[in-house]
């Protein structure tokens, strides 16, 4: 074996394990760590904040554009949101935009992504002071990554605005209907998603967020989203909503309540 020989196969054994080391899905801490929000277009801002508020979410803070606000943050905990946006043309579709995840090194999973060949947007710092990069579903749906960093307006928010009231202090995933089940099932194992199939739907968990619930099921008509939060006991969350006025429906252990637009929300007993 020449000299030349020997040195062009130890660099093509170091590229392939390299390769094969970058391949590596990142740990559970650095990836996926659970729903940093939900986020809607309203046809009313201040109406769907009172809405929020019968379920005890407060208000965190609000970012604004030339005077206006232009999103506002409303708290279920210290590491969840639900983000709104304020419809300012017609011809914007209302209801639910984008699911955020966190992330534990943002850094990290958006490069494991790029070996993948995901096409992630760069990590960028966003106005609130946090990482971010995202990319499209197969559908066409934004999908945003998140990591909380010191001096951001969630961080300096941690320990406040946690109404006493709330109904839940969780969120715990999204039932989603899609159109293209088998690209959107393999977009989330790409993530690092697990999927099980289930009575029809799709189940996906993630190692790093083990109470992370997220499903896939086929359209139905008029099929929409839904958001499912948790609750210990399905009767008090009933008796709570009814007594703030949020009109709720109760079936069992689940309680079923509609915001203003029309999005649902679900809170499920857990007897925890």
């Amino acid at each position: 074996m020449t000299t030349i020989f020997r040195w062009l196969l130890s660099l093509a054994v170091a590229g392939a394990c390299s390769a094969t080391l970058i391949a590596q899905p990142p740990p559970p801490a650095s990836g996926v760590t659970g729903i940093a929000h939900i986020a809607f277009r309203v046809s009313d801002l201040d109406r769907e904040i009172a809405f929020l508020g019968k379920l005890g979410f407060q208000q965190s803070f609000t970012m604004t554009n030339a005077g206006k606000t232009a999103e506002a943050f409303i708290k279920i905990n210290d590491r969840e949101f639900i983000e709104l946006y304020p419809r300012t043309d017609p011809s914007q579709p209302l209801g639910w935009l984008h699911v955020c995840f966190e992330a534990g090194d943002l850094n990290v999973l958006q490069h494991y992504y790029a070996t993948e060949g995901l096409n992630p947007s760069p990590v960028r710092k966003a106005a609130a002071g946090n990482l971010i990069f995202s990319f499209n579903d197969p559908e066409g749906r934004i999908t945003e990554f998140t990591q909380y960093m010191p001096g951001s307006r969630h961080t300096l928010d941690v320990g406040q605005h946690l109404g006493p009231a709330r109904v839940s202090t969780e969120l715990m995933g999204i039932d989603l209907p899609v159109r293209e089940g088998a690209a959107m099932k393999e977009f989330y194992a790409d993530l690092g998603f697990e999927a099980e199939d289930t009575n029809g739907n799709v189940r996906l968990t993630t190692p790093g967020a083990p109470d992370l619930h997220m499903e896939l099921r086929a359209p139905g008509p008029g099929s929409q989203p839904e958001f499912l939060f948790l609750v210990p006991d399905a009767k008090k969350a009933y008796e709570a909503l009814e007594y703030a006025g949020a009109n709720a429906q109760r079936n069992g252990g689940l309680v079923f309540v509609r915001d203003p637009d029309g999005n649902l929300f679900i809170f499920l007993a857990t007897g925890r």
